[in-house]
C-alpha cells in the first residue's frame, strides 16, 4: 500500500522543483510506454487542454509514488490497461443516478490503495491549477472519465 506520506513527498518534490516534472514524464514514458500512451490518447476529445495536462500531472505523481515504494515495477501491457479500465467503467456505470462523489464510494470498498484513490478524489473535487498557476475548474464531462482513467493507472501500477 502506498502511504499518504509518500504521495506528499512526491508532491513536495514537484512543487519545490527538486524533481523536474518534464524529466519525470519522460522517465514515466520510458518505464511505462503503454501507460503513458493510454494517458495521452483522448480519443473522444473529452478533456480540455488544461484537464489533459492536469491528468498527466496526477498520473505522474501516482507513478512516482508507486515507484518510490516499488522501484522494480514490471512493464504494463496494453491488455492489462484495457482490462482494468473496462472493470472500472463497469463499476462506475453501475453507480448511475448518484452524485459524482457518491458514485466513488463503491471504489473505496475493500480497496488496498485508499490513499492514492483519495488523492485522486480530492484533486478532482478541488479547483485545479494549470501550468502557469492559473486556476481552472474541472468540467463534469472531464471529471468522470479522468477519475476512471486515474483509477486504472493506480490499479495497473500497484498490481505490477
Amino acid at each position: 500500500m502506498i502511504a499518504e506520506s509518500t504521495i506528499e513527498q512526491v508532491l513536495e518534490q514537484f512543487e519545490s522543483q527538486a524533481v523536474d516534472f518534464e524529466k519525470a514524464v519522460r522517465d514515466f514514458g520510458g518505464r511505462q510506454p503503454a501507460l503513458l500512451s493510454f494517458l495521452m490518447t483522448d480519443s473522444e476529445g473529452v478533456f480540455t487542454e488544461d484537464e489533459q495536462d492536469f491528468m498527466l500531472y496526477l498520473a505522474t505523481v501516482i507513478f512516482k509514488s508507486v515507484e518510490k515504494e516499488n522501484p522494480d515495477l514490471s512493464i504494463i501491457s496494453p491488455d492489462e490497461i484495457a482490462e482494468a479500465e473496462e472493470a472500472n467503467w463497469e463499476l462506475f456505470e453501475a453507480q448511475k443516478g448518484k452524485p459524482f462523489r457518491e458514485r466513488l464510494d463503491a471504489f473505496f470498498e475493500n480497496y488496498p490503495e485508499e490513499d492514492l484513490l483519495a488523492f485522486v478524489e480530492d484533486a478532482l473535487s478541488a479547483e485545479a491549477e494549470d501550468e502557469d498557476g492559473e486556476s481552472f475548474t474541472m468540467t463534469q464531462e472531464g471529471q468522470e472519465p479522468m477519475f476512471v482513467t486515474l483509477k486504472t493507472v493506480i490499479d495497473v501500477l500497484t498490481a505490477a
